[in-house]
């Protein structure tokens, strides 16, 4: 157990307690897609998604290759797509702008898909949250989406703090959002409401 870690709840027996799972309702403030050259994302009013991820983005796909992020497979393997959708939320992002001095980042810049408004500590989730839309469509957390290099160059270019482009993976983390991948097809509406449904938790020790 690192320093500072809180010890997980233990029953009469010494086993870990559950964190129940939870019910809650939040917003989708906004839907962007990167459907361009780089790595910047649009707004757009909508966003229809499928089980291959965002038609015409450019992390669709039921595969994607590994990288330096599954290092555990060579590099190019071809791998389940689990980052189909990368989710952020605007108080993650004023806190990282704080952090670098900056005015402001926004979603579009760091490539991110879904604004979400609404869940505290939205990158502290756990995988296997689920994401309820009001038309049917569902997403699953993935994970945390670690902060890159490509997203800090972006930052700086935008802000044009060179800084930016090493700093931003140095106070981001914890901070950047998820991805996610679709568990079910829909369409994901700017200013919608969603049901998010946090599974039932419990820390695992040997």
């Amino acid at each position: 157990m690192t320093a500072g870690e809180v010890p997980p709840a233990r029953d009469l027996f010494g086993e870990p307690v559950p964190v129940p799972a939870r019910r809650f309702t939040a917003k989708l403030a906004h839907t962007l897609i990167a459907d361009g050259e780089g790595f910047v994302t649009r707004e757009v009013v909508e966003l229809a998604v499928t089980l291959e991820g965002l038609p015409g983005d450019r992390h669709a796909g039921f595969a994607r290759a590994a990288d330096s992020r599954v290092p555990w497979y060579p590099r190019g393997t071809p791998i389940r797509n689990a980052r189909q959708v990368s989710l952020v939320a605007p108080d993650e992002l004023a806190e990282i702008a704080r952090r670098l001095g900056l005015a402001q980042i926004r979603p579009e810049w760091i490539g991110a898909n879904l604004v979400i408004e609404g869940v505290a500590r939205l990158t502290g989730l756990p995988p296997g949250t689920r994401l309820h839309f009001p038309d049917g469509a569902a997403l699953v957390v993935e994970g945390p989406n670690a902060p890159c290099r490509h997203a800090g160059a972006s930052v700086a270019a935008q802000t044009g703090q060179a800084s930016a482009e090493l700093g931003f993976a140095k106070v981001a983390k914890g901070l950047r959002g998820l991805v996610a991948w679709v568990e079910r097809a829909g369409t994901l509406t700017a200013g919608s409401k969603l049901e998010v449904r946090v599974p039932e938790q419990t820390i695992w020790t040997p």
